[in-house]
């Protein structure tokens, strides 16, 4: 039996800005299983009953940021392991320093090619699962 070897991952999108999330929907629910968020705080309570595999996260959002959102996934036990990816419209150096620093695996800046995400994405879930 090979149905325990595939299983169709989970990614969370968060952003705040329901445009964005309808693209990468639209883009990744043909192999992942998407969940969504519109808010650091919605996208904390998520991961925590979930557990996606990972997580692409906005930075810019109002009341906690992306990079607040990160520090506390992996500050929590619970979800400390699950990936996570920026993907965001702020493009200095120093901004992509500050995601690794919270955590972040890797880092997409808006607007983005849709070959790239999912190449960066099946890198980091290339470990955990199987695309169908």
């Amino acid at each position: 039996m090979t149905e325990g070897l595939e299983k169709k991952c989970t990614i969370l999108i968060v952003d705040d800005v329901e445009d964005n999330i309808t693209l990468l929907d639209a883009l990744l629910r043909s192999e992942y299983t998407i969940l969504t968020a519109s808010s650091g705080v919605e996208a904390l309570e998520t991961a925590r009953t979930e557990m996606p595999d990972l997580i692409l996260l906005d930075i810019m959002m109002p009341e906690m940021d992306g990079y607040e959102v990160c520090r506390a996934l992996k500050a929590d036990p619970a979800t400390q392991k699950i990936p996570v990816i920026f993907v965001t419209a702020r493009l200095n150096q120093g901004d992509e320093t500050k995601g690794f620093e919270a955590g972040g695996v890797d880092y997409i800046t808006k607007p983005f090619f849709g070959a790239i995400v999912t190449a960066r994405i099946k890198v980091h879930l290339a470990p955990k699962c199987m695309t169908i």
